[in-house]
């Protein structure tokens, strides 16, 4: 399940929502429910009626019919069950890489390992990895990914502590 857009606020009086995304909706396949976390419990939603505005899209979901259930979900991230397919993956070789928002360095090269690919990532100038190093090996596992921006080449992550 990866995060691909955030509930900006509520649009009109019939449940309608402005999403905001880093991610191309458009290229997403929402057969499929999109989920929404409620107290710690990852709920289905169906998107019923979907319409793109640039970054942003106006979408309806199932059992949201008025303004007060859309209210309710203003603020929260919308996340989806998205895969790339092995033959799709995307190599983010000369990409920016953010941890929670900070710049840790730029991606160098990528270890395809069968099920788990990693980066290789330069590390920004006068950072030291634990071990020393200027450059560390990340695993680029889908628990780790915020969102990715194609436009600027940046890959936001959510690392544990000491990994890198």
């Amino acid at each position: 399940m990866l995060p691909v857009a955030k509930v900006v606020k509520s649009f009109g009086t019939d449940g309608g929502l402005l999403l905001s995304s880093n991610v191309d909706l458009d290229s997403l396949d929402f057969k499929g429910p999109v989920f929404i976390v409620f107290d710690g419990l990852q709920v289905p939603f169906f998107i019923m009626d979907y319409q793109p505005r640039g970054n942003r899209a106006v979408v309806h979901l199932n059992d949201v019919n008025n303004l007060e259930d859309a209210e309710e979900l203003v603020g929260r991230t919308i996340y989806a069950d998205v895969e790339l397919e092995e033959d799709e993956e995307q190599d983010f070789t000369g990409w920016t890489i953010l941890d929670n928002g900070r710049k840790i360095g730029i991606c160098t090269g990528m270890e395809p390992i069968p099920g788990n690919p990693c980066l290789y990532i330069e590390l920004e100038a006068g950072t030291l990895s634990a071990n020393g190093e200027h450059e560390v090996l990340i695993p680029l596992h889908e628990d780790f990914v915020i969102s990715l921006d194609e436009d600027s080449r940046t890959l936001s992550l959510s690392l544990p502590e000491g990994l890198y």
